[in-house]
């Protein structure tokens, strides 16, 4: 598989040492202050001797008010350097480079965790999780709050540079607040932040200017995107790909593609039969997107066989091959593909057969099987998902009513 050990160069003269990268996942493994713990540190040690060119850490959320899970890691200010340092260091000693993903979810968040939502527009998710009719309606940002998340984007990126990071991504997809901006959806804004696609992509240009401004040139900074949100009516391939243009030319070091909302969650289902002979789910788009763009891109969800990654690589339509719910099952992932030890690296979990359950199982399922990792214990493909469950629900009334 020597083709998938080839380094590759990024725009900023950055190296990445092979072309397989770990996806970002949600861990849900920060303390009740949304501090880096060393669980999650312990994870990331094991990650990093898995022989990937690339990790990219789960979403980190840029503002203490705006949190999407009950765990999820806060970097809004240095109270917690010395353990991001740490976690910063968990790549020493290895070629693997690890990049913090920054995220704020705007609309899309648990109402025991965030009561009070802010959007880009007035429109309510539609899907469970918020009881009360009034607290599913986000309040619309004001100019200033905008102008405010932009500079908090480009504070933690500078704060997670110092730590030791090598690189960052904006989470621009999967209906986070950047995605809710670039949707006409979700966007319905009059003034100069929606409307037309150069209005809706007007925040996430300043976000990575602003960050650009912040961490210097040689600094990666790279972007999620969606290939498309699969919604009436919201972010379409076609402007997607018009996107991919304007950061491309904006300078942006690596595109991730993906696609979906937790609304329309295509990122979870199945494959399109024209694509799924070749594995990945956006292999028709990235096909589009590497005829509008040079920068390197990254192709996320679906990949299970190393043949299907060594012929994606040696289509030359990506530089990339993302995968993420596999490195919770085999973490020497990149390993047993270069050493050609595995040829398949399928995750069935174990669901309940209730629909909505089954649903959450899609991340909460994986997220336990991190936590075993950052335990010292070893993958368990067939864990309950009813011990999951209860686990996770004591996670949200610890979060709710024993926070201190």
């Amino acid at each position: 598989m020597t083709e998938l050990k080839d380094k590759i160069v990024l725009p900023n003269g950055s190296i990445i040492n092979n072309r397989i990268a770990k996806s970002a996942m949600s861990e849900n493994l920060s303390n009740k202050n949304h501090e880096p713990t060393n669980l999650l540190i312990d994870v990331y040690k094991k990650w990093a001797e898995s022989g990937a060119g690339l990790l990219i850490t789960g979403n980190i959320m840029i503002d203490s008010n705006a949190i999407g899970e009950p765990r999820n890691i806060v970097v809004e200010n240095r109270d917690n350097f010395e353990q991001l340092k740490a976690w910063a260091d968990t790549v020493k000693g290895t070629e693997t480079k690890l990049w913090a993903q920054l995220n704020h979810p705007g609309r899309q968040a648990m109402e025991q965790i965030n009561p009070i939502l802010k959007a880009p527009s007035a429109v309510p998710l539609k899907m469970g999780g918020r009881k009360n009719a009034s607290s599913k309606i986000p309040q619309e940002l004001t100019e200033n709050e905008i102008l405010d998340i932009i500079n908090r984007f480009a504070n933690t990126s500078v704060i997670l540079k110092d730590a030791g990071f090598s690189g960052v991504q904006i989470h621009g997809a999967h209906g986070y607040l950047v995605s809710q901006f670039l949707s006409p959806y979700t966007n319905i804004r009059k003034d100069k932040w929606g409307g037309s696609l150069e209005n809706r992509a007007r925040f996430v240009v300043e976000v990575y200017r602003k960050m650009r401004e912040k961490v210097g040139k040689e600094f990666p900074i790279g972007i999620k995107l969606n290939s498309a949100d699969f919604q009436k009516g919201g972010f379409s391939e076609e402007e997607s790909i018009e996107v991919v243009k304007i950061l491309s030319k904006e300078g942006i070091d690596l595109i991730e593609i993906s696609g979906g909302t937790y609304e329309a969650p295509v990122m979870m289902g199945k494959r399109k039969e024209s694509t799924a002979k070749r594995e990945a789910y956006f292999m028709d788009y990235i096909e589009k997107a590497r005829k509008v763009t040079k920068t390197p891109l990254m192709l996320t969800g679906g990949f299970r066989t190393p043949e299907g990654m060594k012929e994606a690589i040696l289509s030359d339509q990506l530089d990339i091959i993302g995968m993420a719910r596999p490195f919770t099952i085999y973490p020497q992932i990149a390993h047993e593909i270069f050493e050609e030890t595995r040829l398949d690296f399928t995750v069935n979990i174990k669901k309940t057969g209730i629909k909505a359950i089954d649903a959450m199982m899609n991340i909460i399922w994986y997220e336990k099987q991190i936590k075993r990792l950052g335990q010292g214990k070893a993958p368990h493909p067939n864990l309950s998902p009813w011990s999951v469950l209860l686990n996770y629900a004591w996670l949200i009334i610890e979060y709710k009513f024993l926070k201190k």
